[in-house]
């Protein structure tokens, strides 16, 4: 072979010449730079990983929501059936109800199961009623204060219920509508005024 071609025994030689503080040197420099790239694989990964697990949950949240909330749209609208069947059978009361005829009872009958069959398959798909009572807070997302009058109920407490509500889910489909009591009317005693039988009295041994 020619001396511009040297045989493999010739680098093996010539590789052995060099320092030894050279040959020392060149697998530590490449270490660092090895091992930063192994960091920066594993950083990427890690972070493709809990972008996948972020996008699958949103996903699945997404497509939960859409079930529980499609029926939106349907359910509002059959609240005007719900309040006409209702207002029908709160025009009667007790009394009216035991004077009619056998058939004419038979058909109010037949309107409150209807009543309660809308119901039923309302709750079925994820709505419910929303009736809240004579003295229970105020709350904002669930209740519509229509008005506020002397009552005997604390103050800021729902006095009285115009209108039930509904939600969907966690939503509120249409809030109640409610009357707030202003406090009791002039005159009266506050119910939590806390006091005590007898006081005010000229008591006389």
């Amino acid at each position: 072979m020619s001396a511009e071609h040297p045989e493999p025994e010739d680098e093996i030689e010539m590789a052995a010449d060099l320092p030894e503080d050279a040959q020392d040197e060149a697998p530590e420099e490449i270490a660092p730079d090895l091992q930063a790239q192994v960091d920066d694989l594993r950083d990427r990964l890690l972070r493709a990983v809990a972008d996948a697990e972020n996008t699958r949950k949103r996903a699945a949240r997404e497509v939960k929501e859409t079930r529980e909330y499609a029926v939106t749209g349907f359910a509002r609208d059959m609240l005007d059936v719900a309040d006409s069947l209702n207002r029908a059978l709160a025009s009667l009361d007790e009394a009216a109800r035991a004077e009619l005829p056998a058939s004419v009872a038979n058909f109010l009958e037949g309107v409150q199961m209807t009543e309660r069959k809308l119901h039923s398959t309302l709750e079925r798909h994820g709505v419910k009623k929303l009736e809240p009572a004579e003295g229970d807070p105020l709350d904002p997302n669930r209740h519509q204060a229509a008005a506020q009058i002397p009552a005997p109920q604390p103050k800021g407490r729902i006095a009285h219920v115009m209108q039930p509500g509904y939600v969907i889910g966690e939503r509120t489909l249409r809030a109640a509508m409610v009357v707030v009591s202003a406090g009791p009317p002039e005159g009266e005693a506050k119910p939590d005024d806390g006091a005590a039988p007898g006081d005010g009295l000229d008591m006389k041994a």
